[in-house]
């Protein structure tokens, strides 16, 4: 296929990349800066901007581009940030994608299991609706700006990423170096879930979700088995072979981090793969402590 990729610089975009390419795949890149050959094409979510001759006669798009949610503090200027990023970016793809020709058979939009807020010990799929808060409320915001596809016979993906495991960047690389020097610890009481997946499943999915025609609508892009917070640490603890006995306090979080750290360090989102599941996905790293030690120790 010919697969238009947003957001390819990023941790999921590249490994997907690569992985495209390897397998015989040509990738087209949307960046924001002046296009250096015919594997890039030019857009600026903030302008409005993008050059929709260049992107016709692609097999597919993957929508990743975004404002970084877990990038710091979430003030009022960064929230609008987030919703200019995110649901003006995909109006903005979306819309050009609906003027082409010849459309892509299928867009994959990354979004996010924030959709579903915080939910307690409850096991949720795609079939749940969206939480409340202003996470759940930006998710499906974004996720509603490819509803200009539905008459275009474009299949639409939305892809609800977890935390995507990987000592290349996001969270667990975030948490390295205070777990090496054994400052680690569980973020408030522990209890909250935390739904991870390992990279190479986050980009595995991303191919099966491009190549399975029965795959249409919410995805949940999870491992099978969601962690308590408590657990991942003791399991990260192990694995790197250091205690784990310097908790963050609730309280401290917030301080720290406001209403970020209620939405994404202590609400519980506890969900499961079920369509990826259902379409016979198989995970390679199903497991907590094979998926952390396939990261950490090579």
């Amino acid at each position: 296929m010919k697969v238009l990729i947003s957001g390819a610089s990023g941790l999921i975009g590249s490994a997907l990349s690569a992985r495209l390419q390897i397998d015989r795949n040509e990738v087209v890149r949307l960046v924001r800066y002046p296009p250096q050959g015919e594997g890039e094409v030019f857009w600026n979510p903030m302008s409005g901007s993008i050059d929709a001759i260049g992107m016709e006669g692609m097999d597919a798009v993957v929508h990743l581009a975004g404002e970084n949610i877990a990038g710091g503090r979430w003030t009022e200027k960064r929230k609008q940030r987030f919703r200019e990023s995110r649901v003006g970016g995909t109006q903005l793809l979306c819309s050009a994608l609906a003027q082409l020709a010849v459309p892509p058979r299928v867009l994959v939009c990354a979004s996010a299991i924030g959709y579903y807020g915080h939910c307690g010990d409850r096991l949720l799929n795609e079939e749940d609706g969206a939480g409340e808060g202003f996470l759940a409320g930006l998710v499906r915001d974004w996720e509603g700006a490819t509803e200009v596809l539905a008459e275009k016979r474009i299949r639409v993906v939305l892809a609800r990423f977890g935390v995507v495991l990987s000592a290349e960047g996001g969270a667990l690389a975030k948490s390295l170096l205070p777990f090496r020097l054994g400052l680690g610890g569980k973020i408030g009481d522990g209890r909250q879930y935390m739904s991870w997946i390992a990279l190479e499943d986050a980009v595995g999915a991303t191919c099966h979700a491009l190549a399975c025609e029965e795959m249409v609508g919410p995805m949940n892009v999870v491992g099978p088995e969601p962690a308590t917070n408590a657990e991942f640490t003791r399991v990260l603890g192990k694995v790197l072979k250091r205690p784990t006995l310097m908790p963050l306090p609730a309280g401290m979080a917030r301080l720290m981090l406001g209403e970020m750290a209620d939405e994404l360090l202590l609400a519980s989102i506890r969900v499961a793969p079920t369509r990826l599941m259902e379409t016979g996905y198989e995970f390679l790293y199903p497991e907590l402590e094979g998926a952390l030690r396939h990261l950490l120790e090579g």
